[in-house]
């Protein structure tokens, strides 16, 4: 009889290929009903054929990975619908492992295979077909296991796919042990690093550290450790001849098949053209706020010396506007140039009022409300005209008077729009000016047209505005 304890099977399977021989043996030698019913309770599909090949025995398992019950009898070789080779040939059932087996006389192992079901999904599938004898050693037939493998099909094109996408990455991919080890390298490691694989692979991913970094390296090993991911950190890696180059890294816990932690892989982007970029801007927004300091206080010069017989207070006004001015554009080349923050430009605008007069502003709104540069510079002119006019005639003209700053986001606005309110309380009873001056009119026809909308009110007990402004 042939020995079948070369066939190799996945290892939940290793156990039923002796007794599935011999069950099926039996189930052709004598027709064992019992033999037959523990068949059909296993769950790896097995069927059976005569010496001409026609199937005479299946299982249950069987006629599910076929997808439909072929007639015993008739059918031959396999009972799949249609069957393919693992490159997607059609392979015909007279060329299948079991017609092999048959009529080589020999067990087939190690031959992969697709089944095509009526229903036209496919299974990829690995038989085990062993021909089958009598007592006098006639052959009789053969017993086929068919294990489905479309899992492990499935998990390695997985793999596979993945590798690929690492491999063509243009960031540096590459994996470490816990202790630091390169375990993998792709090219976009080698291109970035100047190292090979053969030439990092094994070595300790220090050498790409600098040695005033060098700390770095059991920091992020303990946070691994830990299982904690590293997003997007900014520093400094070492290349092969030594030059140093601005990455930005991330790192991510590698688990096993248990979700025990067993390394990491890290992603390297060189990001040096970006900070030379940040670097080039820097400099550009520093000569530009250099330049406009200069400008203003050019201006300043020519209008303290052209206003020379203008009032004493008409001049500080004037020079109060330009300094306010030059503060929000310090405020913009601070944060981004096109924008600022609606609680700095508050702050700053009114800056130099609260140095003698901190106590008496109550300043309250929500933080990440952002405004272009040009309401950037409008909003701060007109608050510190409401701050002037307030410290010559309202609440801060006196030791009592208060001034509160409020805003808040409109809700339902579409684009978004905030309403930022002034209002002064205890100074000396106010009353709508005869005449008004530059803060009115800044205020209701500048203000009106760049920002939104603007509304004064003079009330006995205080100036109050409100300001509606497009985001």
């Amino acid at each position: 009889m042939a020995n079948v304890s070369d066939v190799r099977l996945p290892d939940r399977y290793a156990d039923l290929s002796g007794f599935a021989r011999q069950a099926g043996e039996a189930v052709l030698l004598t027709g064992d009903d019992f033999f037959r019913a523990v068949l059909n309770a296993l769950p790896a599909a097995i069927y059976t054929t005569d010496a001409c090949g026609k199937i005479t025995y299946y299982n249950e398992a069987a006629a599910q990975l076929w997808g439909h019950r072929p007639a015993l009898g008739e059918s031959k070789w396999c009972g799949s619908w249609k069957l393919f080779r693992p490159d997607g040939r059609p392979l015909p059932h007279d060329e299948c492992p079991m017609a092999v087996s048959l009529k080589e006389n020999r067990p087939v192992t190690g031959i992969e295979a697709i089944a095509e079901r009526p229903d036209g999904t496919r299974v990829a599938f690995m038989p085990y077909p062993t021909p089958l004898y009598d007592r006098s050693g006639t052959l009789i037939g053969a017993v086929n296991m068919l294990v489905d493998i479309s899992d492990r099909k499935g998990n390695e094109e997985s793999k596979q796919r993945l590798a690929s996408i690492v491999e063509s990455s243009d960031d540096a991919i590459l994996s470490k042990d816990l202790d630091g080890v390169i375990m993998s390298w792709n090219r976009g490691a080698e291109r970035l690093f100047g190292y090979t694989a053969e030439e990092v692979v094994g070595k300790p991913v220090t050498i790409l550290i600098p040695e005033d970094r060098i700390d770095e390296e059991p920091a992020i090993l303990e946070r691994i450790r830990r299982g904690e991911p590293i997003d997007h950190y900014e520093t400094i890696r070492r290349r092969k001849d030594g030059s140093r180059i601005d990455i930005s890294l991330c790192v991510s816990p590698i688990r096993n098949a248990v979700g025990r932690i067993i390394g990491a892989s890290k992603i390297a982007r060189d990001i040096t053209d970006r900070k030379r970029a940040q670097e080039r801007q820097n400099f550009l927004l520093s000569e530009m706020k250099h330049r406009i300091k200069n400008t203003l206080a050019t201006v300043q010069a020519i209008a303290t010396q052209t206003l020379r017989s203008a009032s004493r207070g008409e001049r500080a006004a004037f020079i109060g506007r330009l300094q306010t001015l030059g503060s929000a554009h310090d405020l913009l080349s601070l944060e981004s140039w096109d924008r600022a923050q609606v609680r700095d430009v508050v702050r700053q605008a009114l800056a130099a009022f609260q140095e003698s007069h901190r106590e008496r502003f109550v300043i309250d709104g929500p933080e990440g409300l952002w405004l272009d540069a040009n309401k950037s510079l409008l909003l701060a002119m007109g608050l510190h005209e409401l701050a002037t006019n307030a410290a010559k005639y309202g609440a801060l003209s006196n030791g009592s008077g208060r001034v509160r700053v409020t805003w808040e986001l409109l809700a339902g606005s579409e684009p978004g729009r905030i309403a930022l309110r002034w209002e002064e309380s205890g100074g000396p009873a106010v009353k709508a000016p005869e005449h008004k001056g530059f803060g009115s009119l800044l205020i209701e026809r500048a203000l009106d047209g760049g920002l939104g909308a603007a509304h004064l009110a003079f009330h006995p007990q205080g100036l109050s505005c409100r300001l509606e402004i497009a985001l």
